[in-house]
């Protein structure tokens, strides 16, 4: 019989809710949850494949030492053994931790209460402080607290809505249809989107704003002085809830000719969004990872927030700034004190009367008295020998901190390395000297808080795999062996939670903003049951959404907002040498650096390999040409090799580069050994969205595309990307020096025994090689070579791995790299939710459907996330253009 499980998305913030359904033969399904109110169903193409990334293939399983399998006794005592006594010998900032927005708010608790109030350092910060940590900064400087204002409710109540630096199609997608269905229904409502580069999510914007790198302090700052001129604030609420409107006034105010030269926008596109601004009152400003990863990144957020406060906009329904969260659990870890300068329970470490109350709540025997290191200080730390002993949790710093090179450096000089992970083998599990298995999505009990303060289960539906172990649990292994299992005496997640929900309510009176004291006194019962609820909810009190800020009641100790003059220098970055503005991100159908979302051949099949969005105009002063590799170095001194891809959506003088690919699946192409260790002074957050690098095409003797049944092994490659594919692998490669025997290099390289069979063509001077290798009348292996890119329909040559090649015609179709004519070739995935290509979505425009709608009545695409809908929608166009030409 089979069963289902309401649980919660482990990937970004929106934390949309999931029902895992398990058949009795173990099959696992998955779909959206109608009841969660972050998504009513909806799923994106991630969540929708959730189910594909949770097989066993390279899950760490058994404890290691040293790269020995280990018992978790063995592997808990020499954890214990080795920090007591560096802390011993070093004190207690000689140790440190470096956790994830993956973990769940009851392992984040733990950890943060081992190192800050029995360790008694600080040095516990999160990969959060990459995504979110100027979001906190900001917030804390304006309201006193790290406290999002508003709802998602809002985002449809709104009559503007206004995105900066957020490609919300492919990172929030259920958020961004949320959108688009309150666009349809209300055509009156405008979008605004703040964006360097035209993404998909500017498809549904009336105006999009490509500005300049950094420029958005001096385009909010204009706007709060354009507000001021047209007697558009609220001098009611500046009075009433207030204080510093003229200082940050004066920081301002800015001529047209100083903004247009800050943020390179015309004066029609800056006066157009200043006037809409200012006419319409119900107006949301979404900001994400293009606002926050910026060494300016907290004066954005404040530059944001004060053209809120000083409209009074802020806090009633449709209004508001909104932060939307990268990470499952970024707003779980900051609840807990998660980052290295915060305590629990939003409390702050520098108020000496929040740590002695903390200490008294936990009974502590030596409390953290100061901010720890955040996370670029953390490496640098342990690069120069201050930190002897760090423990890394979920989460993959080798591929995803900024300085990526040093960083691995760092790590081959640390005295001693704790990993916590789910799989094996990842850039960054290899330097541990202790290695331990973790339980994964599915497995896990815990709760999550999505980016509307929505506190979420995640609960398990799967056994836990071989010796894996909660994280928590593994903490408190640690703890108990340190001397301190009384503290730290847990039997589930479930008194982790109601102790960290007594603590939210301990001794506040509603001076703090976090607060769940109604959770204190939960029971195991309870807890399995616990249905989603928004923060605050205080002893007594019913569940309800609710807003901050209309009236104000902020968290100052006068209870007034600060606004927070923020300069609106542009930081200049690039130079003769390295000329062009490097920017980082994500892709639509990836998670960070795909230990997960890597497993799913679907996934993989819309994007295979790393590229570089550039301008044709950039590419062209280059000798660059679409589907060419380029090499992009930065001034310290790193280096990475990826695909081009020619657009003009990318703004001219800046380049894009996705940032999920790591040494296992794809070298050289680590993007983050290009980023310098540049962070915000106030929030610590590095510049991950404005670097200084150089574009040149890479020459390789060859290029190469192959597919095979094994996992390939490439010898000699110069670059390589591979993917998952349905029955095996997709390899992209490139030599710099050519093969002589490229039948035995297949064979090698591609783990092809000698039984298979190999059909071959050559064209005379041997420089382009196509070979395919049957195990009787299967297709186990191809390898098409080119001194030029390689010009074959991928997406078909995958299809046919496995595939019975009776036909000669077939194999011949299958050499020359595309189908016969009278068979179908999807072409380039557009839609991994249904496996639509984009010659079925032309094929449907080309039968008559004339929208995106449309298209999707006839094969299905966009029809399930909605993030391919800009996508399918430039199909649509393109080929109408076509038609009418």
């Amino acid at each position: 019989m089979s069963t289902e499980t309401r649980t919660t998305c482990p990937y970004c913030g929106v934390g949309c809710g999931v029902i895992a359904r398990v058949e009795d033969d173990g099959a696992v399904s998955v779909r959206g949850d109608p009841d969660h109110p972050a998504n009513f169903g909806k799923l994106c193409s991630k969540g929708s494949a959730l189910a594909e990334t949770i097989g066993l293939e390279g899950r760490l399983l058994q404890p290691e030492m040293d790269g020995k399998p280990t018992s978790w006794d063995a592997a808990i005592a020499r954890v214990a053994e080795r920090f007591s006594t560096v802390i011993a010998e070093h004190g207690p900032d000689a140790v440190a931790f470096y956790v994830s927005g993956q973990l769940l708010t009851e392992d984040y608790y733990v950890a943060n209460k081992l190192m800050k109030g029995f360790i008694g350092s600080a040095n516990i910060d999160t990969n959060s402080r990459l995504c979110m940590a100027s979001s906190v900064a900001g917030h804390r400087r304006a309201f006193g607290a790290d406290t999002v204002p508003g709802t998602y409710e809002d985002l449809e109540l709104a009559d503007l809505v206004v995105l900066v630096g957020s490609n919300m199609a492919w990172c929030h997608p259920v958020l961004f249809q949320r959108i688009a269905a309150a666009k349809a229904a209300r055509p009156g409502m405008t979008v605004v989107v703040i964006d360097p580069r035209r993404t998909a999510t500017s498809d549904i914007a009336d105006l999009h704003l490509s500005i300049h790198a950094d420029g958005d302090v001096a385009l909010f700052n204009g706007l709060l002085a354009h507000l001021a001129r047209t007697g558009a604030v609220d001098e009611n609420y500046i009075g009433a809830h207030t204080q510093g409107f003229a200082q940050a006034l004066a920081a301002a105010d800015l001529s047209m000719a100083d903004l247009i030269t800050a943020t390179g926008l015309p004066a029609l596109q800056i006066r157009q969004f200043f006037e809409l601004f200012a006419r319409t009152e119900k107006v949301v400003t979404c900001y994400s990872q293009g606002v926050n990863q910026s060494s300016v990144g907290t004066d954005k957020v404040n530059a944001i927030i004060n053209c809120h406060l000083a409209t009074g906009r802020i806090g009633r329904p449709g209004m508001g700034p909104f932060s939307l969260t990268g990470q499952p659990n970024a707003m779980g870890g900051r609840e807990v004190g998660g980052l290295a300068n915060m305590l629990a329970a939003h409390m702050a470490i520098e108020n000496a009367e929040h740590r002695e109350r903390v200490q008294r709540f936990w009974s502590a025997p030596r409390m953290a008295e100061k901010p720890g290191m955040k996370a670029v200080e953390m490496f640098e730390a342990v690069a120069d020998g201050r930190i002897k002993a760090l423990w890394i949790m979920s989460t993959n710093p080798v591929v995803s901190m900024p300085d990526a090179d040093q960083v691995k450096a760092a790590l081959t000089a640390c005295p001693f390395v704790v990993v916590s992970d789910i799989e094996r083998t990842t850039d960054t599990t290899r330097f541990a000297h202790v290695l331990l298995p973790a339980t994964g999505w599915g497995e896990k009990s815990g709760t999550v808080t999505n980016s509307e303060r929505r506190i979420s289960r995640q609960r398990p539906f799967l056994p836990s795999p071989g010796e894996a172990r909660p994280d928590w649990w593994q903490l408190q292994a640690v703890a108990q062996r340190m001397g301190f299992a009384k503290a730290f005496a847990y039997d589930s997640a479930a008194d982790i939670f109601a102790e960290h929900a007594a603590l939210s309510a301990f001794e506040n009176d509603g001076e703090r903003d976090f607060d769940i004291g109604a959770h204190a006194d939960i029971g195991a019962e309870a807890y399995s049951e616990l249905t989603p609820f928004q923060w605050p909810q205080r002893q007594g009190q019913l569940a309800f959404d609710r807003r901050f800020f209309a009236d104000g009641g902020f968290f100052h100790g006068d209870g007034r907002a600060r606004f927070v003059p923020t300069p609106s220098a542009v930081p200049q970055r690039t130079e003769a040498d390295f000329p062009l503005v490097l920017n980082t991100g994500r892709i639509r159908d990836h998670w960070h650096t795909m230990t997960r979302t890597g497993k799913s051949a679907r996934l993989s099949a819309h994007i295979g390999e790393p590229f570089c969005e550039i301008h044709p105009l950039d590419a062209k002063a280059r000798g660059i040409n679409d589907a060419d590799l380029v090499e992009i170095a930065a001034s310290g001194g790193g280096r990475v090799t990826v695909r081009a891809l020619l657009t003009e959506r990318q703004r001219r003088g800046a380049v894009f580069v996705a940032m999920h690919w790591t040494e296992e699946t794809a070298s050289p192409a680590r993007i983050n050994a290009l980023v310098s260790p540049c962070t915000d002074p106030v929030s610590g957050q590095p510049a991950l969205k404005h670097g200084a690098v150089s574009v040149k095409r890479a020459a390789p003797a060859a290029y190469a595309f192959a597919v095979s049944h094994q996992k390939p092994q490439p010898q000699g490659a110069s670059y390589r990307a591979l993917a998952k594919t349905e029955a095996g692998y997709r390899i992209e490669l490139a030599f710099a020096q050519p093969i002589e025997d490229w039948e035995a290099w297949a064979r090698q390289s591609l783990g092809i025994g000698t039984e298979a069979t190999a059909s071959g063509a050559m064209d005379r001077h041997g420089k382009r090689t196509r070979l395919a290798f049957f195990a009787g009348d299967r297709l186990v292996g191809a390898l098409f070579v080119s001194p030029s890119p390689v010009e074959v329909s991928r997406a078909w040559i995958v299809s046919q791995l496995g595939q019975p090649q009776l036909d000669p015609v077939e194999r011949h179709a299958l050499l020359a790299g595309r189908p016969a004519l009278d068979r179908p070739d999807p072409g380039a995935l557009v839609c991994a939710c249904f496996n639509i290509g984009a010659n079925q979505i032309a094929g449907a425009v080309r039968a008559g459907c004339c929208s995106v709608e449309a298209v999707g009545k006839a094969v299905s695409a966009g029809t399930n996330c909605g993030s391919c809908r800009p996508e399918i929608r430039r199909i649509v166009e393109s080929l109408q253009v076509l038609a009418a030409e």
